[in-house]
């Protein structure tokens, strides 16, 4: 399933947040005419990354049981439900009920005056 099928999928352009309030791995809920919309934004080598914040294995927030949901050395997402383990820069499962899935990328990209948008 790709992230626009999910029904409070928010449109291309959309607006989440300025750059600097990323720091590390940050859940975060994006409004949307049609809901919430759950979200991960995360520090990469290459830039900001972003998941659906829904683990594949029982679709549940990564951050459900609690908020620090990155790894001690900066590589890997928790879920905090059951432990899995999630490459930050490519979603893929590493560990655990993780393995064989992978987290749904949503396409991100920084404005020149520091904003984070959909696409």
């Amino acid at each position: 399933m790709s992230w626009q099928d999910l029904s409070s999928a928010p449109a291309i352009g959309t607006v989440l947040c300025r750059r600097d309030a990323v720091k590390g791995a940050l859940p975060y809920s994006v409004e949307t005419e049609k809901g919430t919309f759950p979200i991960i934004l995360v520090e990469t080598d290459a830039g900001i990354a972003a998941y659906v914040n829904a683990c594949p294995h029982q679709y549940l927030p990564l951050n459900y049981r609690r908020p620090n949901i990155l790894s001690a050395d900066g590589r890997k997402l928790i879920c905090s439900g059951h432990g899995a383990l999630f490459d930050i820069e490519t979603g893929e499962g590493l560990s655990g009920d993780g393995l064989g899935c992978t987290l749904d990328q949503v396409p991100v990209s920084l404005d020149p005056d520091g904003m984070i948008r959909i696409g």
